[in-house]
């Protein structure tokens, strides 16, 4: 097994950095996902890694290896694209076992790679099918298996899921979380879906114009974001975002928005007092806004008068549209709050969670 570490890497296409000054150590048999918006550099990460693309500055390490001029047949990885790329003529058995025939591998270590791949996958009596025979989530699983049967000590996932269906990639996604416990390996896993990185990572690195974020463990990442981008990338649906000032009243810190006030907890004083007078984004998660009515107990609240705009009944919740003035934001409330289109509520805040971010640099406030 291998730890994998990005130098300060590179990688321009013209005057386009996708990749810029990238420094990442993944440990041995960690899972990371490399998480952010199309177009942000993660995939680029990803095939340089596997030898697809041509570093431009840096290194990368696969252990104590430099493998930036290895071809990717040398660097020990096996890739799963987003495409299953199953040769349609051959069977499942034919299309896993292709990779090890071509190194002439002897047949009875291929038909064990094979068998022992397809069982833990679930594929067993998959094996004398044709591709068009086989469902997209099934597909998939032949997709992994191919890179399974290689024992690889490095796995890349470059968004695996996207051509599955909801339930189907809620499924899949478990089944490679279970997967990489089975095989105790290193996973490095491309996504722009935050729940499966929030759902599937030992730790997520976000990337956002070719350059790392932040790199943290889901609950962190969750609880304390580096900066805005982060905070309103992480989590679903996004933090609301305030454009407020911190202020003084009756002797106690306040955020100010224009629209509403809410207090800022004791414990923040400090990191906040710099910002007195001074415009701040605040940020407000919409697990954190609840109806009055059913306040949980043992949270840090302030009161803000709303007006209903939307509201959608999830079953175990309410996700609620709604505007205090100009600001418009969303919250997660108890699926007993009776909203409607208009209704005047009061809505409270957990301030022992907010988020404030410096106006200028986004970066934030503690």
């Amino acid at each position: 097994m291998a730890s994998v570490t990005y130098d300060h890497v590179y990688k321009r296409f013209g005057d386009v950095t996708a990749v810029n000054d990238l420094n990442i150590h993944v440990e041995d048999k960690e899972f990371l996902v490399l998480v952010g918006p199309s177009g942000c550099g993660k995939s680029t990460a990803l095939r340089l890694l596997a030898g697809l693309e041509e570093i431009s500055d840096g290194q990368i390490l696969i252990g104590d290896r430099v493998v930036n001029d290895l071809p990717p047949k040398d660097r020990d990885i096996a890739m799963v694209f987003q495409s299953y790329a199953l040769y349609p003529h051959m069977s499942v058995f034919d299309n896993m076992a292709f990779g090890l025939r071509l190194r002439k591998m002897d047949k009875a270590e291929i038909r064990r790679r094979v068998e022992y791949a397809a069982d833990i996958l679930g594929i067993g009596p998959l094996l004398d099918r044709k591709p068009r025979q086989l469902s997209g989530g099934q597909r998939q699983r032949v997709a992994v298996g191919r890179a399974i049967v290689r024992e690889p000590n490095v796995f890349l996932l470059d968004e695996p899921l996207s051509n599955l269906d909801a339930k189907l990639r809620v499924q899949t996604r478990a089944e490679i979380s279970k997967l990489h416990k089975e095989l105790a390996t290193t996973f490095i896993y491309v996504t722009h879906d935050q729940v499966e990185a929030m759902t599937m990572a030992t730790r997520i690195a976000v990337i956002n114009y070719g350059l790392l974020q932040q790199i943290e463990t889901p609950k962190n990442l969750y609880d304390r974001p580096a900066n805005k981008f982060v905070a309103g990338f992480i989590g679903s649906p996004a933090m609301n975002f305030f454009d407020a000032k911190i202020s003084k009243a009756n002797g106690k810190l306040v955020a100010d928005t224009g629209n509403f006030t809410v207090d800022v907890p004791k414990g923040r004083t400090k990191a906040y007092d710099k910002y007195v007078g001074k415009a701040v984004t605040l940020g407000i998660r919409p697990e954190d806004i609840h109806n009055a009515k059913f306040t949980p107990a043992n949270i840090t609240p302030s009161k803000v008068a709303a007006e209903v705009d939307v509201v959608e009944l999830m079953g175990n919740e309410i996700v609620a549209y709604a505007k205090s003035g100009s600001d418009n934001f969303v919250a997660r409330v108890d699926p007993r709050s009776a909203y409607k289109y208009g209704d005047k509520v009061q809505m409270v805040f957990n301030v022992e969670n907010m988020h404030v971010f410096d106006k200028d640099t986004e970066e934030a406030v503690r």
